[in-house]
């Protein structure tokens, strides 16, 4: 065993965020940047974790990396943000995070719009997928951008006899994906240019659904404007059990992280 592995296996026996290499980064679609990581700092990576959130540390502008090392044991804590896992590869021993694409707006699509290959950033995490065990008769995916990536986890990981709807509001044509998702699955999407004015579109196709019969499912994300309403729909008018219902607000037109988390923790 190399040195470098035995010392990156002590590091993650110590619980403390990995620090990670860009092995390759680029456009998937006009507003998706799609970054993946490699090297021996993904060694004992869980597998089984994609849809799975994690947070990424961000390095400052022309930082190195023995100084980031010294930030994360030290401080101050670099900027911290909260992404999804998007596919883990465990030969290739390879991480993609997908990251909208907002420019120069914040932390970390400025550092996804500027990552080549050897840069870095912190990694802690990952959780569990939010959708663990699929046993609906039927399942109700949304997401935007921003959500895109669990969304697209969950659907890949459904058994592929599952029947449903899954609707994508993206910021142009050219930013629909390929998902390997099953062929029961209707998928509608919505262009919506402007993601920082209000939306009704997802709603507005959700209610016009035939609701079905039997046990339903959701994977429901996105900006908290669009998920309150469609929370309400499916919890209280269609009555789906919380265990069933994942349903959750990524961000907030107006607010950068830390601003939405502390409006998330004060509504409960």
């Amino acid at each position: 065993m190399s040195g470098l592995k035995q010392v990156v296996q002590q590091v993650a026996k110590r619980h403390g965020p990995r620090v990670l290499t860009v092995q390759s980064a680029g456009r998937l679609t006009p507003n998706m940047i799609r970054v993946v990581f490699a090297g021996p700092e993904l060694d004992g990576f869980p597998e089984g974790r994609a849809g799975g959130n994690c947070k990424l540390l961000i390095p400052e502008p022309g930082e190195d990396r023995d100084r980031f090392v010294a930030r994360l044991a030290e401080g101050p804590a670099p900027v911290k943000r909260t992404y999804t896992v998007r596919a883990y590869d465990p030969v290739q021993e390879a991480l993609t995070i997908d990251f909208v694409a907002h420019g120069e707006e914040g932390p970390a699509s400025r550092w996804a719009s500027h990552a080549k290959p050897g840069d870095f950033l912190g990694f802690a995490g990952p959780s569990t997928p939010k959708i663990a065990h699929f046993e609906a008769d039927w399942y109700l995916v949304a997401a935007d951008l921003s959500a895109l990536p669990v969304a697209a986890a969950a659907l890949e990981a459904m058994p592929r006899d599952a029947k449903g709807v899954a609707i994508f509001e993206i910021t142009s044509p050219e930013d629909r994906q390929q998902i390997e998702m099953p062929e029961g699955i209707e998928t509608h999407w919505l262009i919506h240019p402007d993601p920082h004015s209000a939306s009704t579109a997802q709603e507005e196709l959700i209610r016009r659904l035939k609701w079905p019969d039997g046990r339903v499912q959701t994977c429901i994300a996105g900006e908290s404007g669009v998920i309150r309403p469609l929370r309400a729909f499916v919890t209280q008018e269609k009555s789906v059990p919380r265990k069933d219902a994942y349903i959750s607000g990524y961000w907030k037109i107006g607010l950068v992280e830390d601003e939405h988390q502390k409006v998330k923790r004060a509504e409960g």
